[in-house]
């Protein structure tokens, strides 16, 4: 068990507020990067090409030769790699996109980078379709997910966990599925030197023609096959987010990259399905610089994780870097403002079907408050917006195999094994020992979207000698002292854990009678799905995903999921916790009722999976 009440670790998630920038010249957009300069050694035989669809035990890209301090000069572990042609790929025409040859023998390069984040632990895989369900004849499509993080490799938030698991979900119900991320230089080695060396390429990619090098390596895992973009110059950076004036460059790369990877392969999907801004160039590439190659057949699906971040930068900049014709830079697809381009609302234009994390956020994305100055945008193509609630891994959160907690349970015996989870919980955390206090978990990044100022304002109410609450997570900085402040007053009733441990989230899930998710907005949320799975019941407010997954408790028919308020306020978000304490305190045997109603809540990818599965079939016949 970790020491309690750290501070925040540098890599830990940071949330960007998209910020409308000042007008960037095109001078200053056309400033030159480092060149990247693809270097090859002599060849050697290794393995041959069925053994490159298998994981390896060593292998690496085509690196492009650049600058290294002498840190990464010492890291590296030079091995022989295959003596490759240099490929240019003009996106434009058909004959620019090379047909996919898998040599038959292929030499691996192997570059081993000292990784400075803790490697995240191997996933346990998804669970499979039941039996039945896969004996129907199910027709088959091949889909093309492009995102910038996902689980294991890379995850700073809800995305990384979709791009794992509805994947996974994808590939039981007969689809044929690939995943295509940038090879960030953060990606722990583990898994760096399990990927096998595809292919290499030469893209034109600026307004200017400039050419920069585009390498290919796949990892195979659980039926879904992963491809990872590899350029040394734009993933070189430690964490997958930096700045926006950094990431704009990098993702027009990632965009079309992706796109001209998939023509060099010969792997034309049925669907490409893209996510949020980083990939939201992808549907204007398709149709346009695209047109007329192979993988101008696939359609395109564009899903909104958070209409908060856009890619909104300066036009110039946008043009430059992405090299896109010039009509698509109208009030209609990429223009917003006078002198500013919007990744996403282009995206969402050129997009053959739009989807977002659940049907209510749908819904309130329509509108001022919550339309992020895309309101209008998003009513205009409101005819091809779906909202489709996310699922969670259950293999993954499973409270009576999981090795995190003190105690396993399932729904059966899920209140006497929860009580030892909090005497452990409150043990290690220095909390009062006293397994009939009222616990209440909050796990959360700490920005104003999660409602924490409302939590501020209420909190010492909430503590009355019969409630202790458990706060974990990390953000602003004036959130972060807050809750520091309030571990020091509240000593033995409240414990402040800034920092984030994946360990100790899951025996606060186990431990805690009830966690807080009183979100300002909530597109979909996943920890109020992870609580009833683990018998934590909700306390949420009804926005986005979170009034579609908690049904309110109804005192009258002992029906619900858990508890909820409407209007954004601290007296209501009060009332829903002494709600939810009454009910505990004085009918105990209705709230163990909910708990065990909420264990057996399907919360699974399955349904959702099979909606993305009809949603491909009508895009694609």
């Amino acid at each position: 068990m970790p020491k309690k009440n750290v501070t925040a670790d540098e890599s830990a998630v940071q949330e960007k507020a998209v910020a409308v920038e000042e007008p960037v010249t095109a001078e200053a957009a056309e400033k030159p990067v480092r060149k990247t300069a693809a270097k090859k050694s002599a060849a050697k035989k290794t393995e041959t090409a069925e053994a490159a669809e298998k994981p390896a035990k060593k292998t690496a890209a085509k690196k492009p030769a650049a600058k290294k301090d002498a840190t990464a000069e010492a890291a590296e572990k030079p091995v022989k790699k295959p003596a490759a042609r240099k490929k240019t790929v003009k996106a434009e025409t058909a004959e620019s996109a090379p047909a996919a040859e898998t040599p038959a023998e292929e030499n691996l390069n192997d570059i081993t980078v000292e990784i400075y984040e803790e490697p995240a632990e191997a996933a346990p895989p998804v669970e499979e379709a039941p039996a039945e369900e896969m004996s129907l004849p199910q027709p088959r499509r091949s889909v093309a997910f492009i995102g910038s993080e996902c689980y294991p490799f890379v995850k700073t938030g809800g995305l990384g966990d979709v791009m794992y698991a509805l994947p996974k979900a994808l590939a039981a119900r007969n689809c044929d599925v690939k995943v295509i991320l940038p090879r960030y230089k953060c990606i722990p080695r583990k898994w760096q030197e399990k990927m096998v060396y595809r292919g290499e390429f030469m893209m034109d990619l600026c307004a200017d023609g400039r050419s920069f090098y585009v390498g290919i390596m796949e990892y195979v895992w659980d039926g879904v096959v992963y491809d990872f973009i590899d350029n040394e110059e734009f993933f070189s950076a430690g964490n997958p987010y930096i700045n926006l004036i950094d990431d704009i460059p990098r993702y027009c790369f990632f965009s079309k990259a992706a796109l001209a990877a998939l023509n060099y392969m010969n792997w034309v999907p049925d669907i490409v399905h893209c996510h949020d801004w980083q990939a939201a160039l992808v549907p204007i590439y398709l149709r346009t610089l695209f047109a007329g190659t192979p993988v101008a057949s696939a359609k395109s699906v564009l899903t909104i994780h958070n209409l908060r971040f856009q890619g909104l930068y300066g036009i110039p900049t946008i043009k430059y870097w992405s090299g896109l014709p010039d009509h698509v830079f109208n009030i209609d697809v990429l223009k917003q403002g006078y002198d500013d381009a919007n990744m996403l609302k282009g995206g969402l234009a050129y997009a053959d079907m739009i989807t977002t994390v659940s049907p209510t956020y749908a819904g309130e994305i329509q509108t001022p408050f919550y339309g992020e100055n895309l309101d209008a945008h998003m009513r205009h193509h409101a005819y091809k917006l779906r909202g489709i609630v996310n699922g969670i891994d259950t293999v993954q959160w499973d409270a009576s195999t999981d090795s995190k907690l003190a105690a396993n349970y399932d729904a059966e015996n899920v209140i006497a094994q929860k009580r030892a989870n909090k005497r452990a919980l409150q043990e290690a955390l220095g909390l009062e020992q006293d397994e009939g206090k009222f616990v209440i978990g909050l796990i959360s990044r700490l920005t104003d979207q999660k409602g924490l100022d409302l939590v501020n304002a209420i909190l010492p109410q909430l503590i009355d000698g019969n409630t202790q609450v458990v706060v974990l997570g990390t953000g602003d900085a004036h959130y972060e002292d807050s809750f520091r402040w309030f571990e020091q007053a509240y000593k033995g009733s409240v414990c402040s854990y800034i920092a984030y441990d994946e360990g100790l989230a899951h025996q606060i899930y186990a431990a805690s009678d009830a966690l807080l998710v009183p979100s300002l907005f909530e597109p979909c949320g996943l920890t109020q799905l992870i609580a009833m799975r683990y018998g934590t019941v909700p306390i949420v407010r009804e926005t986005g995903g979170l009034k579609d997954t908690v049904a309110p408790y109804n005192q009258y028919e002992n029906s619900g999921s858990g508890f909820t308020f409407d209007r954004y306020e601290t007296g209501l978000l009060l009332d829903a916790i002494n709600r939810a304490k009454t009910l505990y305190f004085t009918e105990r045997e209705r709230w163990d009722e909910m708990v065990r109603r909420d264990m057996a809540r399907d919360v699974s990818w399955g349904v959702s999976a099979e909606q993305y599965r009809a949603l491909y079939l009508e895009l694609k016949p």
